[in-house]
């Protein structure tokens, strides 16, 4: 346990001093918990912790967004989206905040991140604004919209399956924290970023002039290739009925973009970003090892022991501790780790207890740059795009807006669950 815990906040600590490529530190540190922490996290185990859905939904959908993207159908969205929003930045980020919320509330949050932020890079260079404002707002709405629903977070999947609660309890349970949540956090987000969302006159009038249409730079390939596209996002909407996983649908969906494509397959497997795949499967192994090891077991029985039996103290303590917790580590496995826990807590079958943990883990996400998928992914395809959001950076917006975040689903259990 002791070189588990060590080496994960080591490399923590390397990744927010920014000096060493996260990717590089993250192998290292994989490499350093599999070498030496002993008989108690083999190889086999270390290739058991990696989430391959995760894996699988990433690449599947890189390679699906690369092909549609050389359409130009990016450009025209776009386009679109700033002559709608008439270039004014509180427009621009209603629109980019909501749309991105509603999505990850009915599609997942990862692969509406990876669908709406090269739109975004396009809609800030014709509106000559900072993109990593707009980019780190929509992962924070991404996190927050995708807590609504039980497709739209990991963590919702698995409290679903534990629990056996179906969609519709998710959104009648959480969507009205998840509303109140994006119409307190959305706003405070404008305000903090407003003086780098400025847009001249000049470029508002560029951007009304521009024609959209003529940004489709090979529309036969659209046809191919954004049809595959479309077919796969709907395929996510009815994945669970048809027992598929998300990461089948995905790459499905890119096997027939391939086939169907004129672009070459070397030319678009190297588009893929490598560098953020590794960086997931560093970080599954590493966290693979807290679990192996009992560290994260340990954190979430700390639960018990600070409750000590009390209904109020331990929902929200659940939220609490699950928030933190996930955004430390990564809200994916800390919710595994926590199920047993929150299951010994609940002795009453009692659903707000899996409401606590819900919005925990899933608001818990957006604290740091490495605490959900959706931020991960975001985060290397800025850097890919030459703008890199650094770890310290997003933690100075990922924490205020986590803490409020949790507060203000403590006022919601509170009311709902505790007063009543």
């Amino acid at each position: 346990m002791a070189v588990a815990v060590i080496a994960f906040l080591l490399v923590l600590a390397v990744i927010a001093s920014e000096r060493v490529h996260r990717t590089k530190v993250a192998l290292l540190g994989a490499a350093i918990v599999v070498l030496f922490a002993g008989g108690s996290y083999s190889q086999e185990l270390a290739i058991d912790a990696i989430d391959f859905n995760t894996i699988g939904l990433l690449l599947g959908m890189m390679i699906l967004v690369h092909l549609t993207q050389e359409t130009g159908v990016y450009d025209y969205i776009a386009i679109r989206a700033g002559q709608l929003s008439r270039g004014r930045p509180p427009y621009v980020v209603l629109a980019l905040a909501g749309t991105t919320a509603l999505l990850s509330a009915f599609l997942d949050n990862l692969t509406t991140i990876l669908l709406v932020v090269p739109v975004t890079f396009l809609l800030a260079d014709a509106l000559d604004l900072d993109p990593i404002p707009l980019v780190v707002i929509e992962v924070i709405a991404s996190n927050i919209g995708g807590t609504a629903t039980l497709i739209g977070d990991p963590p919702n999947i698995i409290i679903a399956g534990a629990a056996d609660l179906s969609f519709n309890d998710f959104i009648l349970n959480l969507a009205p924290a998840v509303i109140l949540t994006l119409a307190v956090v959305m706003p405070l987000l404008y305000l903090i970023y407003r003086r780098r969302l400025q847009v001249s006159e000049a470029n508002r009038e560029v951007v009304m002039e521009l024609d959209a249409r003529s940004a489709i730079r090979d529309s036969d390939e659209l046809k191919r290739t954004g049809t595959v596209l479309a077919l796969t996002i709907l395929c996510f909407f009815v994945h669970q009925p048809l027992g598929v996983e998300p990461a089948t649908v995905a790459l499905t969906g890119a096997a027939v973009a391939l086939l169907v494509t004129r672009q070459g397959l070397e030319e678009s497997l190297a588009k893929i970003e490598w560098a953020t795949l590794f960086f997931f499967v560093a970080l599954f192994v590493m966290v693979g090892a807290l679990e192996a090891t009992g560290a994260i077991d340990e954190v979430a029985n700390a639960v018990k022991d600070v409750t000590n039996g009390d209904r109020t103290a331990e929902l929200l303590g659940t939220t609490w501790i699950a928030g933190i917790g996930s955004g430390v580590v990564d809200n994916i496995p800390f919710t595994t780790a926590m199920i047993p826990v929150v299951d010994s807590l609940n002795n009453t079958d009692d659903d707000a207890y899996w409401w606590a943990l819900a919005l925990g883990a899933c608001f818990g996400g957006n604290m740091t740059v490495i605490a959900a998928a959706a931020n991960v992914a975001a985060s290397g395809m800025a850097e890919r795009a030459g703008r890199p959001i650094g770890f310290t950076a997003f933690l100075r917006i990922g924490l205020p807006v986590t803490l409020i975040s949790l507060l203000i689903a403590t006022a919601y259990i509170s009311l709902r669950y505790i007063a009543l």
